[in-house]
C-alpha cells in the first residue's frame, strides 16, 4: 500500500516569505520542531550541510529537500512543507530557483526510505505539483496528497 504523504508531514506552511536558502531551512526546521521531529540544533545542522556540501539538497527543478545525518537532534523521523510565496537562489547550476523546501529528519540511515519513496512518485508527477504548489493552505496540500496515495494504492 503506498504511504500517505499527508500523514507523515508534522508541518505545512504554503506561500511563506523567506529572503534567502538559510531563511528557506530554518522554515523547513521550524515546522519539524513544531512537529516534535527535532530541536534547534537539526536546523542548525541542514544549514551547515549545505555550507559544507553546497546546494545539493536541491534534487529537482525548484525542489529542496532540507535534510542532515541522524543525530541526537532528531527525536522521531518527520517531514515538513514549505512553499515559497517568491523562490529563491540555493546556488544551484541547474535546479534553481527553489519554490518548495521539505524538511526530512530520519532517526537512521533505513528509516526514510518509504518516505522516500512515495515523495519521489509525488515530485516526479508534474500535475500534481503544480496543484501542490499552487495550494494557499496546509488543508489544500494535505487533501492532494491523500488523494494521490489514493490513486497509488
Amino acid at each position: 500500500m503506498a504511504m500517505n504523504l499527508a500523514e507523515a508531514l508534522s508541518s505545512i506552511t504554503t506561500h511563506a516569505s523567506a529572503s534567502d536558502w538559510r531563511a528557506a531551512i530554518r522554515l523547513a526546521g521550524d515546522g519539524l520542531v513544531a512537529g516534535g521531529a527535532t530541536t534547534d540544533e537539526y536546523t542548525n545542522e541542514m544549514i551547515a550541510a549545505v555550507e559544507k556540501h553546497g546546494p545539493y539538497i536541491v534534487i529537482a527543478p525548484g525542489i529542496a529537500l532540507a535534510h542532515s545525518r541522524p543525530s541526537p537532534a532528531v527525536l522521531k523521523g518527520g517531514l515538513s512543507w514549505v512553499s515559497l510565496a517568491s523562490p529563491v537562489e540555493f546556488g544551484h547550476s541547474s535546479n534553481d530557483p527553489v519554490n518548495l523546501v521539505i524538511g526530512l529528519a530520519a532517526i537512521d540511515h533505513d528509516s526514510h526510505i518509504q518516505v522516500m519513496s512515495a515523495l519521489a512518485g509525488v515530485l516526479s508527477d508534474s500535475d500534481a505539483m503544480a496543484r501542490l504548489l499552487a495550494a494557499s493552505s496546509a488543508d489544500e496540500v494535505r487533501d492532494e496528497l491523500t488523494s494521490l496515495a489514493a490513486q497509488a494504492a
